[in-house]
């Protein structure tokens, strides 16, 4: 059995550029690699297990009965682009529909493992964020995830608050174009879209935002917010986590459940 990690994604800008005769939207964000993410067991045989890493996952609305485990889900379309088979067990901490590219990165782990460098020209085809998770590290993101302008990896670190529901990417694009509204000066120009699709994010921002005193920025389409800093900035203390590198809180606020994650950059990708 052989064990990859599938690093969460963080965007921390994100502007749309454009719309293509196809649908898609072109974008410039700003994507770098956490420390927190998944991880992946491959051993012999087919199919895909998800397992709940962190406990709670599975009550979460966005839980991991939205997981496919068929021809559908990326793994498995990554699988077949490389030619190989294998049973797939995911240690999922990464919640669907948090905008931290948790499937894609699942994809990504795939196909580097699989001679992932021989493939990057095919990673669009699986996902717009594949073809960054499968680089990783820092990058400027143009086009539709295909043109990638590498950065340094400063060190850096993150509040995360993961919000007890997901955010579909493919309805916020929708409802960005619906609502044709002049975002230029967002760090995030979809997020009035993603609020629109999902007014308790308004919620989520506003927790972050009391908590810390800083403004929170939403997390790509997804239903994440995050800060720069650490559990120092909220004045909150958390047990690490598995020894993995972050630290995570669970919190009720106005019955509603919350997870604090902290993490940082990645330093060394590969």
């Amino acid at each position: 059995m052989e064990s990859v990690f599938s690093p969460a994604k963080l965007t921390k800008y994100l502007k749309v550029t454009g719309n293509r005769a196809d649908g898609m939207h072109e974008i410039e964000s700003e994507m770098v690699t956490l420390s927190f993410g998944d991880s992946i067991e491959l051993s012999d045989g087919d199919g895909i297990e998800i397992v709940d890493a962190i406990g709670g996952l599975a009550q979460l609305e966005a839980g991991l009965k939205e997981i496919p485990t068929d021809g559908s889900n990326l793994i498995s379309k990554a699988l077949a682009m490389t030619g190989h088979k294998a049973f797939v067990r995911v240690h999922k901490r990464i919640p669907p529909g948090a905008g931290l590219g948790g499937g894609s990165s699942n994809a990504a782990a795939i196909l580097r493992y699989f001679d992932g460098p021989r493939l990057m020209d095919r990673a669009l085809s699986l996902g717009a964020d594949v073809s960054f998770c499968v680089r990783g590290g820092s990058a400027i993101v143009r086009g539709v995830g295909e043109l990638l302008q590498p950065l340094p990896v400063r060190p850096e670190n993150f509040v995360l608050l993961l919000s007890p529901f997901g955010v579909s990417t493919r309805d916020v694009y929708m409802k960005f174009d619906e609502l044709n509204r002049d975002e230029k000066e967002a760090t995030n120009q979809l997020e009035s879209a993603a609020q629109a699709c999902e007014p308790r994010l308004a919620i989520s921002k506003k927790v972050l935002r009391k908590f810390s005193g800083v403004e929170p920025i939403l997390a790509g389409s997804g239903s994440t917010y995050f800060i720069q800093g650490t559990f120092a900035n909220l004045n909150l203390h958390a047990e690490p986590m598995n020894g993995e590198g972050f630290r995570y809180l669970d919190a009720v606020i106005d019955k509603t459940s919350y997870r604090f994650i902290e993490t940082s950059t990645l330093p060394e990708f590969s």
